[in-house]
């Protein structure tokens, strides 16, 4: 890369020779010039060059103004064609189940992005039989082999009968898209054991009419499917692979910062044993851990806090993952399995029919579970999808809030948000609360969902309607469960599309502006760090997204083809691999 100098420019621009020469000469500094620069900043909304220096901004404008602020400097032009917007951010992305997840083969129910291209949908049961049927056969060994992305209200319903038909000597086992259910044929049952005591243990086994297992283990019981399948999810090949394709998305969509939203679910010296072995100096983000309440609880006890509290908070280098002063709860269950806690009439339709989901924390426990970390001046993200979910979780802030010392602008933020009534969003919004948004659940389930919870779909996500109150709004992936791809993401809450072509409330439809913001510094504020990035201005860290196109000047629809250059890191340029 060739550089000129700023004084070089400066004399080319005309800038008089006085104001480029100066008793002290910024060699240290590098101004990156672009054709455009949208910073996220209301008070300096757009610029055409930036100067860094050891890693952090230190000004921002047109390259007149900083030729004569910062004379001696480095200009690095090959940003020249290209735009600068501030660094991607998915604020809640699970590592581990990503390595996992992204490691199997996978027969899903609608288009799903993967490091190896795009794995295309399956429309009904027969398509998603059928594709069960030839990745069984293309098997190599009698390891149990095991496929994600069944979805009941697109695949139907599912048995270990369907599977045994499938599958009638070796063990076989699907994966629900929501990661929260299993489904296990007759060999792997017998192969890990299981029997219908199990249902008198957990909430979560499925019997049938004969009081027999049908094969659907899910919630409460997921973990024990998990520490039965565990060792075939952890294989190392599998792993690495796994890993290294979530990798791969994350640095083609232009990321620069993620959170695991739930460290430790699955055993932090097993989360710690993944990161280490795979995030390393020369990734192209920034990684945050937010450790998960039951998890810890269940490790530490009563020390659980001061362990959550004892993970490095201070800057770390790329390579090191930092902890964050938060804490993820959950109240209730999953969107995608219909497990999500309902208002009365509850689910019409699907696999929950006549039911309306499951508690995590009963609303009786839910303010003694926060108040120990709103006590600790700890931020809480809690995962809330249901309606009914939401009138507990704000209960249990409220009542917090009145009866308990928080630290001053002390957060909570909503994770997932599935359904939020209008009354809710005031609610929530006069509390002070953020969302953080599922990126696509109005994408995947703004129509299929409404054979399930009818009307209630015209409150999936009502990003327009929390913005107009002020709320902090912010999109994340989930991922493996939607692609870890803020442009996409993005993208869908601008259209509000569909999988199948429709408009899902339209008037929940997110200006440009609005959703740039989601991906950028909002999200930077649901994980307390907006005062180190999320915006082009001085004094933030130099992360950027580069792109080859101005978002502001493309329908958002477009955005998701939108090249990605790659970004620059604390001021370190690295591009695509």
């Amino acid at each position: 890369m060739k550089y000129l100098t700023l004084t070089a420019i400066g004399v080319v621009l005309g800038i008089p020779l006085a104001a480029c020469s100066s008793a002290q000469l910024h060699t240290d500094v590098t101004v990156f010039e672009a054709a455009s620069i949208i910073t996220v900043n209301p008070e300096a909304p757009s610029a055409s060059a930036v100067a860094v220096k050891d890693g952090d901004i230190i000004g921002v404008g047109s390259l007149e103004a900083l030729a004569a602020q910062f004379s001696g400097a480095k200009v690095d032009p090959q940003f020249k064609d290209k735009t600068l917007i501030p660094g991607l951010i998915d604020p809640h992305v699970h590592i581990a189940l990503g390595a996992m997840m992204y490691g199997l083969p996978m027969a899903p129910p609608w288009d799903v992005q993967t490091q190896n291209g795009t794995v295309k949908g399956l429309p009904d049961q027969a398509a998603f039989l059928a594709s069960v049927s030839d990745i069984y056969a293309a098997r190599t060994d009698d390891t149990p082999m095991i496929i994600y992305g069944f979805h009941n209200l697109v695949h139907g319903e599912l048995s270990r009968v369907e599977l045994d038909n499938i599958a009638p000597d070796s063990p076989l086992i699907i994966w629900h898209y929501s990661g929260h259910d299993f489904y296990f044929n007759s060999a792997a049952i017998e192969t890990f054991g299981f029997t219908k005591a199990l249902a008198k243990q957990f909430h979560g086994v499925d019997l049938d009419s004969n009081g027999e297992l049908t094969g659907r283990i899910y919630e409460d019981a997921a973990m024990i499917a998990f520490g039965a399948i565990g060792s075939v999810l952890t294989a190392p090949a599998q792993m690495a692979a796994g890993y290294n394709g979530f990798e791969t998305l994350l640095t083609q969509a232009g990321v620069t910062a993620v959170a695991e939203m739930g460290y430790g679910i699955f055993g932090r010296a097993n989360e710690d044993a993944i990161i280490s072995n795979f995030y390393t100096k020369d990734d192209n983000y920034r990684l945050y851990l937010v450790p998960e309440h039951r998890a810890f609880n269940a490790a530490y006890k009563d020390k659980a806090i001061a362990q959550m509290q004892a993970i490095p908070k201070t800057a770390q280098p790329i390579g090191t993952p930092r902890g964050l002063n938060q804490v993820k709860l959950f109240t209730d269950a999953a969107f995608y399995s219909q497990t999500m806690k309902l208002s009365a009439p509850g689910y019409i339709a699907g696999q929950s029919k006549g039911t309306d989901g499951l508690w995590v924390i009963e609303p009786k426990n839910m303010q003694e579970t926060m108040a120990p970390y709103w006590d600790a001046g700890m931020d809480i993200h809690i995962h809330s999808n249901g309606d009914q979910a939401q009138d507990s979780t704000l209960d249990g802030l409220e009542a917090v809030k009145a009866n308990h010392q928080g630290a001053e602008a002390q957060r909570l933020i909503i994770e997932h948000a599935g359904l939020l009534r209008p009354e809710q969003l005031s609610r929530a919004a006069n509390l002070g609360v953020g969302l953080s948004a599922a990126s696509h659940y109005v994408h995947y389930m703004g129509d299929t969902y409404a054979q399930s919870i009818g009307e209630r779909v015209a409150y999936i996500t009502p990003l327009a309607s929390a913005a107009k109150l002020g709320m902090p709004v912010t999109l994340h992936s989930d991922a493996p469960l939607a692609p870890p791809q803020p442009l996409r993401a993005a993208s869908v809450h601008i259209t509000r599309s569909t999988r199948q072509g429709g408009v899902s409330t339209a008037s929940e439809q997110l200006s440009r502006e609005q959703a740039l913001k989601a991906i950028t510094l909002d999200a930077a504020w649901s994980l307390g760090l907006e005062s180190e990035f999320g915006s082009i201005q001085v004094g933030k860290r130099a992360d950027f997204t580069v792109l080859g196109q101005d978002p502001m000047q493309v329908e958002g629809a477009q955005w998701p083809q939108i090249d990605v250059w790659g970004v620059v890191l604390g001021g370190e340029p690295k591009p695509v691999k």
